[in-house]
């Protein structure tokens, strides 16, 4: 299953900052498919923790970004909508918070033409 977030600032109407990941929930992988402002790594590994959702980078445990309550169930039902995301700013030496939300749900396994993911 495949999971479009968008990530944004707390007031997107005054910050336009935004990010939009993929999140592949069987292969515990995410991409950054399109962003301005929020400047996360092309992918990463995606790890669950009780309710938050740790994208970090390939085979790394410090998360880059965390989205809270974003929590998929064994049968694939999606917990949450939207929540809190927090993620790193270089720019700032330290966390930003913001808001994630949920785009789109794809159920069906889905073979990319192109992936950005090793095998």
């Amino acid at each position: 299953m495949r999971l479009t977030i968008l990530i944004n600032g707390p007031d997107p109407t005054v910050n336009h900052d935004y990010a939009v990941l993929w999140l592949d929930t069987e292969e515990h992988v995410w991409s950054r498919e399109s962003h301005d402002g929020i400047d996360l790594p092309p992918w990463g590994d995606v790890h669950d923790d009780n309710g938050v959702t740790k994208l970090c980078p390939h085979s790394g445990d410090t998360p880059v970004c965390t989205l809270s309550g974003l929590r998929v169930d064994r049968d694939r039902g999606v917990a949450a909508a939207q929540g809190e995301a927090k993620w790193s700013c270089a720019a700032k030496h330290a966390l930003t918070g913001g808001l994630w939300r949920l785009q789109a749900v794809e159920r069906k396994s889905v073979q990319p033409e192109n992936s950005v993911f090793p095998r």
